[in-house]
């Protein structure tokens, strides 16, 4: 078996420390969610959670969590796409969700960097299982963006045709997305032992489904006797599959080798838990915004603590640079910061002034440690007045699933607060002292307004006309069938 020895030494400097490693890198893997609220993690929410994460409790217990992490956008692509190259939406061009069956076809370029492409330098071998959402013609398909292989389906659960891809080959249609979180577990092991049989460290993404609509558990975690908790057994479930990767990388000792990330590309939508925050998934209030954050890497990143420090998905990207030692090309602006001493530290500051959020192709928030800006209205962030059946998920999913719709948490299910001063813009909340950003304060603090507000004149002279998908007729066939997949060969 091959082993990778990383020294390390923590050095006291000004309450910070300073990571120094061997020249034979970890192993690294990002467990990335898909709709995951802050509160959906035991351990981070301002009030009670339902379901319980035994599993991520001891990842946690074993590591650091930051609980001022924040995603660029309130859902899915335009976070993902941060994440991926450590720059914001605007810069990326990916600020609307591909979607098939509406014919929106385009994705993120091949001329952006991304972790895959980072990690390659280094000779690592690169795995991506799971939703990609970036792109689902062959030009944007996770292959040709620096990772090895990929399986896993290119967009969202809800979205036509549903089948499981691997590499740039239909691997599997009908899907029973009961049995993906299992699936796209088992293919990350797969590829986990595959790996350390080669002499060079490994980089994996696995992206969950769950829990985005539809949910769908299998049948040891669906509890079909109380069929209105189907958002807790799907996280059961995730949090179950999350501790069998786990103890596989104890079992091929190579634990103490390896960084493990956890996050959500977004915040939760109906059925989860934002935790006590605002809003919502699609929502600008830090409910859509904010997702819990965890990392784990025995023997270097102390165990049990917690950063209260801002942070964001664009931070990957520059952390990663460093830890391994690999260059960012010249000319891509990067706007991440290294991640690295909030990882190793309780009382290491965030190393951003400013962070800003996006909603399609507007900039909508900027943050500070203590103050969020909105200049864009937050979003619709009120549910029915009563629950509604018809506003139940009544559109079958593509393939198969066990659920039946009427499981499905509705609009009634809303995952956060519904409170607090008019959702409207400019508004102004100290985040520190009401995390729910219930008290608009932009007339009471004028000065922190203007401060803000220049720096949004600021960075909107970077922001570039940017496109509007138009519907090319992709996939929708005559009579409304699908073409199951004639794109890719």
């Amino acid at each position: 078996m091959i082993t990778f020895r990383v020294f390390v030494f923590l050095i006291p400097i000004f309450c910070c420390f300073n990571l120094v490693l061997s020249a034979t890198p970890p192993n690294v893997v990002i467990i990335l969610c898909d709709d995951l609220g802050f509160g959906d993690v035991e351990g981070f929410a301002y009030n009670d959670v339902s379901a319980k994460t035994p599993a991520l409790n001891k990842m946690a217990a074993e590591g650091m969590k930051l609980t001022h992490f924040l995603v660029t956008a309130p859902y899915c692509s335009p976070s993902r796409s941060s994440l991926l190259t450590g720059r914001y939406p605007f810069r990326t061009g990916v600020v609307f969700n591909p979607a098939p069956d509406q014919g929106i076809d385009e994705g993120m370029s091949q001329s952006e960097f991304t972790l895959g492409e980072l990690f390659k330098e280094k000779n690592y071998n690169t795995y991506y299982v799971g939703k990609w959402h970036l792109g689902h013609k062959p030009e944007h398909t996770p292959t040709t963006q620096g990772f090895d292989e990929y399986f896993g389906i290119l967009y969202s659960n809800d979205m036509r045709p549903l089948q499981i891809i691997h590499n740039q080959k239909v691997a599997e249609y009908p899907v029973n997305q009961a049995l993906l979180t299992e699936k796209y577990t088992d293919k990350s092991i797969e590829y986990i032992e595959q790996s350390v049989k080669a002499p060079k460290p490994f980089f994996l993404i696995l992206s969950h489904a769950m829990p985005h609509r539809p949910l769908a558990a299998s049948k040891k975690f669906y509890t079909p006797e109380t069929p209105d908790d189907l958002y807790d057994d799907v996280i059961r479930e995730l949090d179950f599959n999350i501790g069998r990767l786990m103890n596989k990388l104890k079992d091929l000792e190579i634990d103490k080798e390896t960084l493990v990330l956890f996050l959500s590309d977004n915040g939760a939508n109906h059925g989860g838990n934002t935790g006590g925050l605002r809003g919502k998934k699609g929502v600008t209030f830090d409910g859509g915004l904010r997702v819990p954050f965890i990392a784990r890497w025995p023997g270097t990143i102390p165990q049990g603590k917690t950063n209260h420090s801002m942070a964001s998905g664009i931070d990957l990207m520059p952390t990663f640079a460093k830890l391994i030692g690999a260059s960012i090309p010249q000319g891509i602006k990067i706007d991440g910061k290294d991640l690295l001493p909030q990882l190793i530290s309780s009382k290491a500051n965030t190393k951003h002034q400013y962070l800003i959020s996006m909603k399609k192709d507007k900039i909508n928030t900027i943050h500070t440690e203590k103050w969020k800006l909105h200049m864009g209205k937050p979003g619709f962030y009120s549910p029915p007045k009563k629950a509604n059946s018809k506003s139940r998920l009544t559109r079958l999913p593509d393939g198969e699933t066990i659920i039946a719709p009427i499981n499905q948490p509705d609009a009634y299910d809303f995952p956060g607060l519904m409170t607090g001063d008019r959702s409207n813009s400019p508004m102004l909340f100290n985040i520190q002292e009401d995390p729910g950003e219930q008290k608009d304060l932009s007339k009471t603090y004028p000065e922190e307004f203007k401060k803000l507000k220049s720096y949004y004149s600021q960075i909107m002279k970077e922001v570039k006309p940017l496109f509007i998908p138009k519907a090319s007729g992709y996939i929708k066939q005559p009579g409304g069938q699908f073409d199951y997949w004639n794109i890719i060969p």
